[in-house]
């Protein structure tokens, strides 16, 4: 038994390749870079959603394997297209709790909602920019917009990522070096208002800034085990200059652990996962990323039970983006491209033992939960095509699919958001600046 399955058993209750330099994580303007992968080391980028109102559509089932020559294959399970969704009605089905305006985001930095704390309120970050070299951050009441400044940060240009907003600590990762990446943790304390920052001597180096918050907690970080590689002569790409890269191979890490207040405490929990989520009962987690996601497993944390089974992908899935509830696990993927330049996109909704509810096949999508770790229930889904551009959202508990927005603004912003908030985004001033909001769905 390994040391993780002993430590969670006892405490039950999105990579740059290997060169990263902190200068090159500008937050300037975040422009979204939506192209899937060159090489076999990038990603799809993600952008948090949201959406609300009742809908009864038809689920067809699908198990043609091969598919048409023109078109994606089914997949195995009932499927929901962005064309079944539901139009929401703002006030009825969701409400907006807050919003933002940054009106030329190609011009400068700005300011963003970077997540939603456990307690509601929004983690609000002002730059940096050319003559702000330092972000500000404030926690922000979205009822009133009062917002508490926190202390400097000291954060400089380096980019970070909210992986835990609790109603005591938040958590921002980030990553230094240039030949060999180290991890570091920037942890706020809401009773102390003091920031720390944490970094592991005893830590391998990483790829980048992944790390996910386990209910014991402690930091679980992935450490580069093996990376796939494009074929001889690149991916093949389309006429949109997009590469192709469906039946990749994908990439494993070894996981190792760290603490969040004795930085001599870092432990090789061994085991090489692709992909990894907790939820309040469980840990979640696949054998491959960014390429073929191979087998589902998730071990009970009260017991250190086991199990595995095949999430049935289409042959040529690359997991994307993953996430898990306490009953359900969420897989985005991208399965290639066909005739006309249309994609194959999924987002795959199972259970945790394995039955196929649904999935959200269409071109040109991305999906997500919006708060990690069985926080939320709603699984935010952007579309960047024609007239299904915008955001959608598919809520776990009811099955509605609806859509909250007719444009997807091309910045990336937002965060986690939990109890079903969720975030999204608009463009405004000739798609050169955007809105973000924040709604909540209905129950």
């Amino acid at each position: 038994m390994n040391d993780l399955r002993s430590l969670l058993r006892e405490n039950v209750e999105h990579a740059p390749e290997d060169h990263l330099d902190d200068d090159a994580l500008l937050g300037a303007g975040r422009r979204r870079v939506r192209g899937r992968r060159t090489t076999a080391g990038g990603g799809a980028a993600l952008v948090m959603a949201g959406v609300v109102a009742v809908t009864a559509v038809s689920l067809t089932h699908g198990a043609d394997h091969q598919g048409a020559a023109d078109g994606p294959p089914r997949p195995d399970a009932p499927v929901l297209h962005l064309a079944d969704a539901e139009r929401a009605v703002k006030g009825r089905d969701y409400r907006v709790l807050a919003s933002h305006t940054n009106e030329n985001l190609d011009r400068d930095n700005g300011q963003y909602f970077d997540g939603v704390t456990d307690d509601g309120l929004i983690l609000f970050r002002d730059g940096p920019r050319s003559d702000q070299p330092n972000p500000r951050m404030a926690l922000m009441d979205p009822a009133t917009g009062a917002k508490d400044w926190l202390p400097d940060p000291d954060l400089g240009w380096t980019q970070t990522w909210a992986v835990e907003l609790g109603t005591h600590r938040l958590v921002l990762l980030g990553a230094q070096g240039a030949t060999k990446v180290r991890l570091v943790a920037h942890v706020f304390d809401r009773d102390t208002r003091q920031w720390s920052h944490l970094k592991w001597p005893g830590l391998p180096a990483v790829g980048g800034p992944h790390a996910v918050v386990g209910p014991d907690d402690r930091l679980y970080v992935f450490v580069p085990a093996t990376r796939g590689r494009p074929p001889e002569g690149g991916w093949p790409t389309g006429a949109d200059g997009e590469a192709d890269d469906a039946d990749a191979q994908g990439d494993s890490y070894h996981l190792w652990s760290a603490s969040l207040t004795d930085m001599s405490d870092v432990r090789d929990e061994r085991l090489v996962v692709g992909d990894l989520a907790f939820t309040h009962t469980s840990m979640v987690w696949t054998d491959s990323t960014n390429g073929h996601a191979g087998l589902l497993h998730v071990r009970d944390l009260s017991t250190g039970e086991e199990r595995s089974f095949d999430p049935h992908a289409g042959e040529r899935c690359n997991l994307l983006s993953f996430g898990a509830t306490d009953d359900r696990v969420v897989l985005s993927q991208y399965c290639g491209t066909y005739a006309d330049g249309v994609r194959d996109d999924r987002v795959q909704i199972l259970s945790t033992h394995g039955d196929q509810e649904v999935t959200l096949q269409d071109s040109g999508i991305d999906g997500v939960l919006a708060a990690p770790g069985g926080a939320s229930d709603v699984v935010t889904v952007t579309s960047y095509e024609g007239d299904r551009a915008g955001t959608y959202v598919y809520d776990l508990g009811s099955g509605r699919f609806l859509r909250v927005s007719d444009a997807v603004s091309p910045f990336g912003m937002g965060g986690p958001a939990p109890d079903r908030r969720f975030l999204w985004s608009t463009p405004v001033n000739h798609r050169h600046g955007a809105i973000q909001w924040l709604g909540r769905l209905a129950p």
